[in-house]
This record gives structure tokens, sequence and C-alpha cells, in this order.
């Protein structure tokens, strides 16, 4: 049974353990003002401690973008300590979602720019439309990345390719996001919410433990030294073993049988 909730900014849908929030801005192609910020923020601390939330995607209304980025209204009469305020905002959201113990999904189409591929390389996974372009359109306007771009998008694409979209401001369609690794599948056009939700019914099916040690030793245990990281993944599967689901996980394995993880 589908659970939906409304906001000003973003929509949400919870249904068979898969949460769906989407920009619901498309009159401005789903630029991300402070209200939509503020209001995807209270809705991923709502979905964190919603047990039965297993799965995030996200995605944008309308048929022009996923999001063209930060609404350019906000920049308007900024001094630098308000600057400085706008963008530690943004980032916290990034990364409130890349800390989240759910896994994220970016379901993309249309424009996908400056903010809007800042919050979708927060996520674990991206799946974009034929018809998606990606950039980082910031220089144009005097300015530059201040959501995480600059840090995420070289780890993504490599430093050199990351410095040619952020000094030049060029985009990439969606074969070449592709190809440099920036999004995992690329599927026609219509095929999106099919697709995005057949990934997250797969994810929402998962133990949700052991996907939640998996996303934190991968994106924070690459951040130390191969040591620190081997010590973090021992950690992690020394926690598994105090788990129901790794008992249901073999005995389904033995049984042949698909699993059925409870989260404990």
């Amino acid at each position: 049974m589908a659970e939906r909730s409304r906001y000003e900014t973003i929509l949400t849908e919870k249904r068979d353990g898969v949460l769906w929030i989407s920009l619901n801005r498309p009159h401005r192609m789903n630029a991300c003002n402070l209200d939509l910020v503020e209001e995807m923020s209270t809705a991923l601390d709502e979905a964190e401690a919603d047990s039965e939330v297993r799965c995030v995607v996200l995605r944008g209304e309308g048929d022009r973008a996923f999001s063209v980025g930060a609404d350019l209204t906000i920049f308007v009469g900024l001094d630098p300590e308000m600057a400085i305020a706008v963008s530690r905002k943004g980032q916290r959201l990034m990364d409130k979602i890349e800390a989240s113990s759910k896994p994220f999904i970016a379901a993309i189409h249309g424009f996908c720019l400056g903010g809007g591929l800042e919050m979708a390389m927060a996520c674990d996974f991206r799946v974009a439309e034929e018809s998606a372009q990606f950039g980082s359109p910031e220089i144009n306007l005097g300015i530059i990345p201040g959501w995480g771009g600059t840090q995420r998008l070289s780890k993504f694409v490599g430093l050199a390719k990351a410095k040619e979209l952020v000094f030049l401001g060029d985009r990439v369609d969606a074969g070449e996001a592709l190809r440099l690794g920036l999004v995992h599948k690329v599927v026609p056009v219509g095929k999106l919410q099919e697709e995005a939700g057949a990934l997250a019914e797969r994810l929402a099916a998962g133990p949700p433990v052991a996907l939640r040690v998996a996303k934190r030793a991968m994106n924070f245990g690459t951040q130390l030294t191969l040591e620190e990281g081997l010590n973090m993944e021992a950690e992690s599967f020394g926690v598994l073993a105090n788990t129901e689901d790794i008992v249901e996980g073999i005995s389904a394995f033995f049984e042949k049988r698909k699993p059925k993880f409870k989260g404990e």
C-alpha cells in the first residue's frame, strides 16, 4: 500500500519498502531553492528513522530535468558570509544522502546540472535516460560548484576530466556519462521509472544491516589508509555475524529459497 505526503517543493511516496522523493519545481526545471534543501533534509531524516524504508529513489518532476541545480535567486545579494552558509547548507544535504544507512538511487532524465549533479553524485546508484545531460556550468556564472562538486566529481571521472568539466562548464550526454563511470546504466526514454523501480526493489529485498555497513565501509573506508580500511571491513564483518539476517541468508541458501531479511 502506497503512503503519500506532500511538501511545498518535493513529493514523497512510500511503496513496498521504497521511498520515492520527487523534486517538485518543474516550472523552474527543479532548481533547488533553500526551501527545497530544507524539505529534502527533513524527508531524509524521516526516511532514516523509518525501518520500513529500505531504499530511496530521487527523481525530478516534469519532462525537462532531474534538476538544473541551485535556483539562481539564492545568489542575489549574497555577501561572503552568506555564501559560505548557502554552500554549507547544500553540502550537509549531500553528506546526509551519502551517510544514510539506506541505499539511494538517482533516476535522471533531462538536465542534471550543477547542484542536481552534486545531488546525484551523493547517491549510490545513478540510472539515466538516453536524453539526460550532465554538467557543472557554475563557472559560466563566475562561481564554482559549492555543494560537493569540486570534491566528488574527480572521484567518478578522474581529476583531469573533472577539471575539464568544471573549468570549461561543458556538458556530457548520457552515453559519455556512462563511459566515464558517472552513471551506472542508461535506459531508453520512457523506461526510467521501470528500471529505477526494479533496482530499488532488489535493494529493498536485500539485508538492511549488511547494506548499511557495506555502504559505510565503501564510502568512508576509501578515505582511510588500506590498513585502516581493512580494519573497518573486518569490524563491519564482525557486526554482521551477530544478526538474524546472516542466519536467514545461510538457511535460505541451503534450503534453495529466496531469503526474507528483516534487518535484525
